[in-house]
């Protein structure tokens, strides 16, 4: 029976060409959209979850309540680790680790700049990384000792054996000695790292921070034993801080779960709010949009021709076939166009993936061993084909065999509201992605168009090294000498990011209840010339000694602490004074959506790690990166030349919004395409319905345009009313989103007016090239038969 069931069906699929190549084409095309979304789901997903402690690993959170705002803060204390380990049952493991930071390793004549973390004991036993050489037990014992991944311990040492051989260290003019190597970490890893230290408690300043409890400036983990009480974990850890830190009246620590690290990582007045997890929901809606698409097309198209299966339907029920048969029969049909649609969208994935993997920056794969790739296909394609053959079944099984077999059936009104229905369901939602894509655009340019409060045309910014800062004043003078660059200056930190954070200074008149969070930067001269930081008062710093007691405010800063008249206010930090000197304008250092905190600028030139310098506006880049280049190989030869532009860094603050916005468009595309596509099919059966009613009206004496005009009215008609839908739906979702950010654009009706004629006219379009067929055909080819 299921092999009669589909021979008929392929017969039919082959005896209408035109239908089967309007649906395999839709269906094709979103079904491999829908694939290449669900496989970045699954792999937004399955972050970390390679760790076989997953379930059981957190890291150490602090809510710090600043009174202006509540900073969640990652960084904590250096010894938390050690006191963690031993502080209660439901603690099975706590670790420590450094951010990541880049190291220059030679080896012979290679030298590599990697990127790495320091980490602490317990680190291998907390989280799962897979050994190639080396024991994880012995591997960071000895502080001299590195773990290299597969790929840096290949790009030093080629194809042999790394373990016991020696790299030297450019930056602390040390050797140490390869003791394991690791796979690379996966792409979905929250870790991405080329090498492991273990930390040095030897060493004096490591020492010394074992003591303090005061700077923050580390990563804590935890691996709580199974079905720990997490309250009462938060609980031991606030108590073990304050225990050791008193003062510290305005932190409350807690957990934060490996498995919402990634997904759930925004927090907002200390309260976790989302993240990632809206992008991967939105994903999935759109995956599930372009395929409900395909499916309403095979609906549409399916109805649209049910005069020509009416007869088949009543001979069929004549001669005994039920009611479920005939369902299995259509359903067959259905099943088997969405099968052999798979097929090719499989196809299509795989030419795509190299290029779905550039746009998105993963390295996404078609996993064909995986039992969970052939059950999800199972599904997709189940799913599809009941979606798209229900209706269609139904409703051509229900035909009555008297009525179809007399000539006395006619597809009225009643039958063509269904597909009215589901036109309008199509339109509105291209109609909602499309304006979506534009407003998420529009809201992109706007930050972008933010003023940054610095100048990042020409701006270098290029990492310090101990002899650049030993030989800072010489490089400075031949680089202004070479007039390749304007100004020169360093400072602590990039103009692209802050490093330090603190609670607000004292000074005279401050509020008991104000404790306000504040950002700082230390700085050399020229700090403000070179940036394009505009003085709102007072002056900038002059290099006199004088400055390292001096400091300068931002406009957020005077806002924050209430300050009427800041120049010559004395600012205390403890046992420290600084003047204040001047105030600058707002720059926006840290994430562009979001206000500029009040900053601290200080003078202190001997503690900075980033030059910055201005290339002059008349000199050619290549010239001027060349002079550069030159300056710094004379007086740092052991360092590669390496340099990042301040506009470039700048803009991959937008990288995750802008992916979205790209991937989205792309969707949003392919989603009008097939509405389109099936819209131009419906049309085509539309106008072969109605051909000879063209004919006898052309030889009444209508006119082309009027042919246009009578078959396009209908469809123009739906594309209206999906508008008047799809503009409120899609303003209040947009508006939602718009809301998290604080700087965002007001939505114009101008969007929903451009998409709406868009639309309209592609409707048209489609509409018109399948009726000027029959409009500007002879009428005695439709009449001939009469």
């Amino acid at each position: 029976m299921i092999k009669i069931y589909i021979k008929t069906a392929w017969r039919n699929l082959v005896r209408n060409k035109g239908f089967m190549f309007v649906n395999l084409l839709g269906l094709s095309i979103s079904m491999s959209a829908t694939l290449l979304i669900l496989l970045w789901v699954r792999d937004e997903l399955t972050y970390d979850r390679f760790h076989k402690n997953y379930d059981n690993i957190h890291m150490v959170v602090a809510n710090r309540d600043f009174k202006n705002r509540v900073f969640t803060d990652y960084n904590m204390v250096l010894p938390m680790a050690r006191e963690l380990q031993h502080a209660g049952p439901q603690i099975k493991n706590a670790t420590v680790t450094t951010q990541g930071y880049d190291l220059l390793l030679n080896v012979n004549d290679a030298k590599l700049r990697k990127e790495g973390m320091t980490v602490g004991d317990h680190f291998f036993d907390i989280f799962s990384w897979t050994f190639l050489r080396g024991n994880p037990a012995q591997a960071l014992l000895d502080p001299a000792s590195i773990v290299l991944t597969q790929s840096a311990a290949k790009a030093l040492f080629g194809n042999a054996d790394p373990v016991n051989k020696t790299i030297r260290i450019a930056e602390e003019k040390r050797d140490v000695k390869v003791t394991a190597v690791v796979a690379d970490p996966p792409g979905n890893s929250a870790f991405q790292f080329d090498f492991l230290r273990p930390f040095n408690y030897n060493d004096p300043d490591t020492k010394q921070m074992m003591e303090n409890w005061n700077g923050s400036s580390w990563r804590v983990y935890v691996q709580t034993t199974p079905g720990a009480d997490m309250k009462q974990v938060d609980r031991i850890i606030d108590r073990v801080k304050k225990q050791h830190d008193p003062g510290d009246r305005i932190s409350s620590y807690f957990t934060f779960p490996m498995k919402r690290w990634h997904l759930y990582d925004e927090f907002k007045e200390g309260k976790n709010v989302g993240g990632m997890i809206e992008y991967v929901r939105l994903f999935i809606i759109i995956a599930g949009i372009i395929l409900l698409i395909a499916c309403v097309n095979f609906m549409n198209l399916s109805t649209a021709r049910s005069e020509r299966r009416s007869r088949e339907v009543g001979i069929r029920k004549t001669l005994g076939s039920s009611k479920l048969k005939l369902v299995l029969q259509f359903f067959s049909e259905s099943m088997l166009l969405v099968l052999i649609a798979f097929a090719v969208a499989v196809g299509m994935v795989l030419l795509l993936l190299p290029f779905f993997n550039q746009l998105v920056n993963k390295e996404l794969t078609l996993e064909f061993g995986e039992p969970a790739f052939w059950l999800g296909s199972l599904a997709i394609i189940i799913i599809t084909g009941i979606l798209a053959g229900s209706y269609p079944a139904l409703y051509l099984s229900s035909f009555r065999p008297v009525k179809v077999l007399k000539g006395v059936f006619v597809s009225g009104r009643k039958t063509a509201l269904p597909r009215h229905i589901l036109v309008v369901f199509q339109f509105v939602i291209s109609m909602l992605l499309i304006s979506a894509t534009v407003i998420v655009y529009q809201q992109i340019r706007h930050i972008k168009d933010r003023k940054t409060g610095y100048d990042a045309h020409n701006l270098v910014m290029i990492t310090g090294t101990e002899e650049t800062e030993k030989n800072f004043e010489v490089i400075k003078q031949e680089l202004l000498q070479s007039r390749a660059v304007s100004s020169v200056t360093r400072s602590s930190s990039p103009i692209t990011q802050i490093w330090w954070k603190s609670g607000a200074p004292d000074w005279n008149g401050k509020p008991a209840d104000l404790n306000v969070i504040i950002s700082g930067i230390r700085t050399d001269v020229d700090f403000t010339k070179t940036m394009g930081i505009d003085i709102l008062q007072g002056h900038d710093f002059a290099g006199r000694p004088s400055d390292s007691a001096s400091v300068l405010l931002n406009k957020a800063a005077v806002e924050a602490m209430n300050l009427e008249h800041p120049i010559g206010m004395e600012m205390r930090f403890g046992d420290e004074k600084y003047n204040v000197i001047g105030v600058t304008g707002n720059v926006i250092m840290e994430s562009p959506f979001q206000p500029v905190d009040p900053m601290l600028t200080f003078y202190n030139p001997r503690s900075t790690g980033v030059i910055s310098l201005r290339i002059a506006d008349k000199m050619p880049l290549r010239n001027a990166l060349s002079s550069i280049e030159g300056v710094f190989k004379k007086y740092n030869p052991a360092y590669p030349f390496e340099y990042q532009f301040a506009d470039a860094e700048f803009g991959r603050k937008f990288m995750g919004e802008e992916l979205i916005s790209r991937v989205t468009n792309i969707f949003a595309g392919l989603a009008i395409f097939i509405c389109c596509m099936g819209l131009g099919g419906l049309a085509a059966y539309t106008v072969e319905k109605r051909f000879r009613e063209i004919g006898i009206r052309k030889v009444l004496g209508a006119t082309i345009s009027q042919v246009l005009l009578l078959i396009s009215h209908e469809f123009l008609k739906l594309v209206l009313i999906a508008f008047v839908i799809a503009v409120p739906l899609t303003w209040w979702l947009m508006h939602q989103w718009l809301e998290k950010y604080t700087y965002h654009i007001d939505i114009s009706i101008l969007v929903f007016a451009a998409v709406g004629v868009m639309v309209l006219l592609l409707a048209l379009i489609v509409v018109g090239l399948n009726t000027l067929r029959a409009a500007v055909a002879n009428p005695v080819r439709s009449l001939r038969t009469e």
